[in-house]
């Protein structure tokens, strides 16, 4: 019997809507991931299983082959460098910005930027194309904090609708990056079960291009 697919996803947004791109592939979780304390789904598709895991960690699951394939964030993709994937599908889903923000109104020139993120590595590209050096500071959560305590002068961070900025009294001022959900594939994996997964690759592309269009 052929060894299952691996598919690796995480819960919360790219979970909600990678599942209805999967669905018409005959491909349905057996449990609700959300409600399940399984990591390890098995769906309706004999060969296909999931497995739920952190978004941040979707690219090493697949880079390192606990994985076939995954969907993982662009933002997160551009951060750890994407190494040891193919991504051959923009899938157009979990649609944001990544963007500075801050409050309103200029700072003094010349006056050295402090910068809250937990994208440091793309933050400090963006600013070091600018000719501008800043002092990053690594945050996990509550990003829109920062400026208002003092501890930073700008944020980077994901941007949806812009209500939690504009809550805060902070605005965005630049984009660094457009982003949207990736697929992405383990390249020993394309190699190997290449027949396999091209076909189920082109099926989720037509999928997601139907939904893109609708």
């Amino acid at each position: 019997m052929t060894e299952q697919l691996t598919v690796a996803l995480s819960k919360g947004r790219i979970l909600e809507q990678t599942l209805p791109l999967l669905r018409p592939l005959g491909i349905e979780p057996l449990e609700d991931p959300e409600r399940s304390r399984n990591l390890v789904l098995p769906t309706s598709h004999p060969g296909v299983r999931l497995i739920i895991v952190r978004a941040t960690d979707v690219p090493t699951y697949v880079a390192h082959g606990g994985a076939d394939l995954g969907v993982a964030g662009k933002d997160v993709l551009m951060e750890q460098g994407g190494h040891g994937l193919y991504e051959p599908v923009d899938l157009g889903i979990a649609r944001c910005r990544l963007m500075v923000a801050g409050r309103p109104g200029n700072l003094p020139a010349g006056q050295r930027l402090r910068v809250a993120t937990k994208f440091v590595n793309m933050t400090r590209r963006h600013f070091a194309e600018q000719g501008r050096q800043v002092d990053l500071i690594k945050l996990y959560g509550s990003m829109e904090l920062a400026p208002l305590v003092g501890l930073a002068d700008r944020i980077v961070d994901l941007v949806d609708t812009g209500n939690t900025l504009r809550a805060n009294g902070l605005e965005p001022l630049e984009t660094i990056a457009d982003i949207s959900a990736r697929l992405v594939v383990n390249k020993a994996s394309m190699k190997l079960r290449h027949r396999e997964l091209k076909p189920l690759i082109g099926q989720i592309a037509e999928t997601a291009g139907h939904r893109d269009h609708r």
